[in-house]
């Protein structure tokens, strides 16, 4: 048995009606490259189940300590019943990319089982109307829970059941495994002896705070970067609903390559931040909803050694990011969004990028639960602007991936939303049909935002109006936007 680290855990602690907690990727396939042109669900079991044993995610499930007086365990189940976790299902006729988005947003919005190892696989076929794909292809959408994993470590996890070519890798045999169990009284005795250590862990942390303190002082003399502490309360903050919307806008990696070099030191996610920035403009404008004042984004950092990189599980620092929303011209805006992420790294370096991990590890599991459960039952949650939104930049693969021999076309990905933050974006990088290609895919609550074509259009057209003023090509702008700006 593994014990939960105290940021793992924070994503079970945070579970609760709307917000469920877990992570997910939708992967669409062309199964023409398979050896027999065709993939069938029972070579997707077949495939799973021979490589269950390449991650821990598949073959552990949460073991709570009794009175919630410590973190919880990861536990080794004996056998692991794959059917009960992969799903085969089918769009209804015609089968075109807006019913496959409302389908995966209707799977992510559902909460896991918690009482299963925390993953889910949906096979889904019926996908002939979606745009841009050739006949028969198949989609395989993935749901793990945050705490066995974030981003970074969902990098690792993916090529695990892919292969680089369409023959199918051997995965090797399983390794004996010993099933480690304890007993309540072993799991109650642990949590005497860690929660003995915590007044020193405290200590510790608080004198590791005093320097920082003293650097961010110094840091806002200096002006080596300024306050983010007047934050703007949009659409998008609230109390978060049980549904979810979702979507993905696909960009060429050389198009926003030769953007940021319009900008001396801008970078792809200064880029791909502006982008953002102007959606949100468009799309709170269209709403009569803008802010005057600039609105900022959370911006999640992975904060592993290099000798930590193999670990799963979360080691997630954040920076808060100012979006320049304020600023129409996308050129001038770029720039801004720069600097405004230079003066945030430099915050988060005075800081110390590992805080928000340290603070969650010092803390006990039963006290972060309960805190955690009575700022959003007495509506806390909602009183504070953290950030308007989150924007993560996930890398994926490099290299063309399969499933059982099938090509890897296309995809999005799907995030948790968190109290008062009901939009969440996922930047993700990839290589399709030997073409870098990097997206942005939007998981958000339903209520905050029921039309998600229209923000779809929004993030396109904000792409079109950066590209036309820092490359100088035409700009184009959707029929309903076009009836916004008249």
């Amino acid at each position: 048995m593994q014990q939960l680290s105290g940021q793992d855990a924070m994503f079970i602690h945070t579970e609760a009606t709307g917000i469920p907690q877990h992570i997910g990727a939708l992967s669409i396939y062309d199964q023409s490259t398979s050896a027999d042109g065709i993939v069938r669900f029972k070579q997707i079991l077949q495939l799973i189940e021979s490589r269950a044993h390449l991650s821990p995610i598949f073959k552990r499930q949460l073991r709570r300590v009794p009175l919630g007086l410590d973190q919880p365990y990861w536990e080794d189940i004996e056998n692991l019943d794959i059917e009960s976790h992969i799903h085969h299902i089918a769009l209804p006729k015609p089968g075109d990319w807006r019913q496959l988005c409302i389908l995966a947003s209707r799977i992510h919005s559902r909460p896991m089982d918690l009482s299963k190892p925390l993953w889910e696989m949906y096979v889904i076929e019926g996908l002939d109307s979606v745009r841009g794909l050739p006949k028969n292809c198949f989609a395989v959408m993935i749901k793990i829970h945050h705490a066995a994993m974030d981003g970074a470590s969902g990098a690792q996890f993916i090529p695990m059941i892919h292969d680089l070519s369409p023959d199918i890798g051997d995965a090797g045999t399983a390794p004996q495994r010993v099933v480690q169990q304890y007993n309540n009284w072993h799991m109650l005795s642990r949590a005497v002896g860690n929660n003995l250590k915590k007044p020193k862990q405290f200590f510790d942390l608080a004198g590791s705070l005093i320097p920082a303190w003293q650097r961010i002082r110094r840091g806002k003399k200096e002006q080596d970067f300024v306050s983010l502490d007047d934050k703007q309360k949009t659409l998008f903050q609230g109390k978060i609903s049980p549904h979810r919307v979702c979507d993905a806008v696909p960009f060429a990696f050389e198009e926003l390559r030769a953007i940021k070099n319009t900008v001396p030191g801008a970078t792809i996610n200064d880029t791909m931040l502006c982008v953002v920035s102007g959606a949100l403009r468009k799309y709170l404008s269209a709403k009569q909803a803008l802010p005057e004042k600039t609105l900022v984004s959370g911006c999640p950092i992975d904060v592993r050694s290099d000798a930590e990189r193999s670990g799963g599980g979360n080691m997630v620092g954040f920076m808060t990011v100012s979006l320049l929303s304020n600023i129409a011209d996308p050129k001038e805006r770029l720039a801004a969004i720069h600097d405004a992420s230079m003066s945030s790294k430099a915050y988060a370096e005075a800081l110390g990028p590992r805080v928000a991990v340290n603070v969650t590890d010092v803390l006990p599991g039963g006290v972060l639960s309960l805190a955690l459960r009575a700022a959003s039952s007495t509506g806390l949650t909602e009183s504070a602007v953290i950030f308007n939104t989150v924007v993560t930049n996930v890398p994926g693969p490099n290299q063309q991936l399969y499933f059982c021999g099938a090509k890897l076309v296309d995809g999005m990905n799907f995030g948790p939303l968190l109290p008062n933050v009901g939009l969440f974006h996922i930047v993700y990088s990839s290589v399709l049909n030997k073409v870098g290609s990097i997206s942005i895919s939007f998981t958000a609550c339903r209520k905050m935002l029921p039309d998600p074509e229209f923000y779809s259009e929004c993030l396109q057209a904000s792409f079109d109006e950066l590209k036309a003023a820092t490359l100088g090509t035409t700009q184009t702008t959707s029929p309903a936007l076009d009836s916004v700006h008249q």
